[in-house]
């Protein structure tokens, strides 16, 4: 077997012991006879891994009583649109715009109301995480949206705004399970499942009850969180193969301590990479220190030709897809849960090779 370290913004690596699951299962599962992709969302079989993938990650995430957890289809930017027409009751929204999906979160609920902006970083490219205080949000507004996680700049709230009564709403895709959250704070959270929950397809939502049953009349039954809610995520057949592979994951998180244990892990390996690149001549690092994501580290030489330079030596050795977003380029290495140590140790040990050689490798 000759795996690569992928170090891809999305989808990412799995687990290698969920995959090796996932094929030792492809063809029989459970002593059915069958893969879970061929199987009915309406067997008994399948029910009983829906409802352990729920309950586990409840468990994992610390999931009050008081809130839902849906299991949707149609990525997180579904939930740019679906958002707004289930909790724009009064018409107002405020939104923190820290990066790109943030941005179009923003832009997309602008066609369903009155939708502010109340902080941006992008006057410096989304080097940080924008500041604002419970004073500045409208009294008024249905919620307050941002995004934790930016994965193209690199950049992390290292902690939950108070927005005071007004209901926070979070798009958490490239951070989801990688560290303890106080799921209280918030209305509403919602995550793409192709970076830290499984393959592409899944979304994650966490609601709060009382949002629940607010949507505008002309909402589409598929973007209503009532009707999902009430149909346990099976109003229409769900993502069966990838909710099957996220309740593996979930299992794997829980089995190696929960997200507490992950958090030390993610912080040990981000805390090893980003010393390895403050300590060379060549690279620099995009996102301001204090606004540092543990899942995404965004870097650059400042020469494009030695930034390609690195990225095709660096998959040479096993190491693919450093390659960063063209709205920062340079480099972007995403670490998230699954990625090993063995892989962060590995691309560190390669940066310090390729500055003391003064990119000459």
């Amino acid at each position: 077997m000759n795996r690569v370290f992928n170090y891809s913004a999305g989808p990412s690596m799995l687990p290698l012991s969920v995959l090796e699951t996932c094929a030792k299962e492809m063809t029989d599962f459970g002593g059915s006879g069958m893969s879970v992709m061929e199987m009915s969302h309406r067997s008994k079989a399948y029910d009983a891994i829906i409802n352990e993938a729920f309950d586990t990650f409840r468990r994992v995430m610390n999931v009050p009583d008081n809130y839902k957890i849906l299991f949707l289809q149609g990525g997180a930017s579904t939930q740019f649109a679906a958002v707004p027409l289930n909790l724009m009751k009064n018409g107002k929204a405020d939104y923190v715009v820290s990066g790109e999906f943030s941005g179009k979160a923003f832009k997309e609920a602008k066609k369903y109301g009155d939708v502010r902006l109340l902080a941006s970083s992008e006057d410096t490219n989304f080097d940080r995480i924008p500041t604002f205080t419970r004073e500045d949000v409208r009294p008024d507004a249905d919620y307050v949206h941002l995004c934790f996680n930016n994965t193209i700049f690199g950049t992390h709230f290292n902690e939950i705004p108070d927005t005071g009564d007004v209901p926070l709403v979070c798009d958490m895709s490239s951070c989801i399970m990688s560290e303890p959250i106080d799921i209280s704070k918030f209305g509403m959270i919602y995550a793409g499942a192709q970076k830290n929950i499984g393959p592409a397809g899944l979304t994650v939502v966490i609601i709060r009850e009382d949002l629940i049953g607010n949507a505008r009349p002309d909402t589409p039954a598929m973007l209503d969180y009532k009707v999902m809610a009430d149909a346990n995520s099976m109003y229409n057949t769900p993502p069966c193969y990838a909710i099957y592979v996220a309740g593996l994951v979930f299992k794997w998180v829980e089995e190696l301590g929960g997200v507490e244990k992950m958090n030390e892990i993610n912080k040990a390996k981000a805390a090893l990479l980003y010393k390895a690149i403050e300590e060379t001549k060549i690279f620099h690092l995009h996102a301001q220190k204090e606004s540092r994501s543990l899942m995404n580290v965004t870097f650059r030489t400042g020469d494009a030709d030695l930034d390609k330079k690195f990225v095709a030596a660096a998959a040479e050795r096993g190491m693919v897809s450093l390659a960063g977003h063209r709205k920062v380029g340079g480099m972007r290495a995403s670490i998230y849960n699954a990625m090993p140590v063995e892989g962060v140790e590995k691309l560190a040990a390669f940066i310090k090779e390729f500055d003391a050689a003064g990119g000459e490798i």
